[in-house]
């Protein structure tokens, strides 16, 4: 039988990632902290804060993925305006707006793809906070489970 204790514990881990728009890492450092202190004293908060870190993790490694294809489409764009043979000086450059390049379009929707991204992750952190508050396991879609 779950405790209210318990479901507090379980749900302040997954609101513990919101920390990082105070603390760098903020989102791996609360909840570990919290999982770590409490692990042993109930499998419940164990089971969340492994789903939670797990989450995390996943999530930090598709944004490193996901930066890793759009970054250079920008880089591409920029540079390939750029004739380094015969340089001189940023008096030539200019950025053209009435012509966009198709890497432009490739990068902006994976950008786009990013931001929605981050919305579907704020949002299931809270459905995942609902759960643990109610007593119910919630599992991240999309999560590889690193810790078992």
């Amino acid at each position: 039988m779950l405790d209210n204790h318990q479901k507090n514990i379980a749900t302040f881990i997954h609101l513990s990632t919101f920390s990082r728009f105070f603390i760098p890492f903020g989102n791996f450092i609360g909840p570990l902290i919290l999982w770590s202190a409490n692990k042993e004293k109930s499998t419940f908060v164990d089971e969340h804060g492994k789903q939670a870190l797990n989450f995390q993790i996943s999530i930090f490694l598709y944004a490193l993925i996901l930066g890793t294809l759009t970054v250079p489409f920008f880089i591409f764009k920029l540079v390939g305006s750029f004739d380094f043979i015969d340089f001189h000086g940023f008096h030539d450059f200019h950025i053209s707006l009435d012509k966009p390049s198709p890497l432009l379009y490739i990068g902006g929707g994976l950008g786009v793809l990013a931001i929605i991204a981050f919305i579907v992750e704020l949002a299931l952190i809270v459905m995942a906070s609902l759960k643990a508050r109610d007593g119910e396991l919630y599992r991240y879609p999309f999560t590889i489970n690193f810790l078992k």
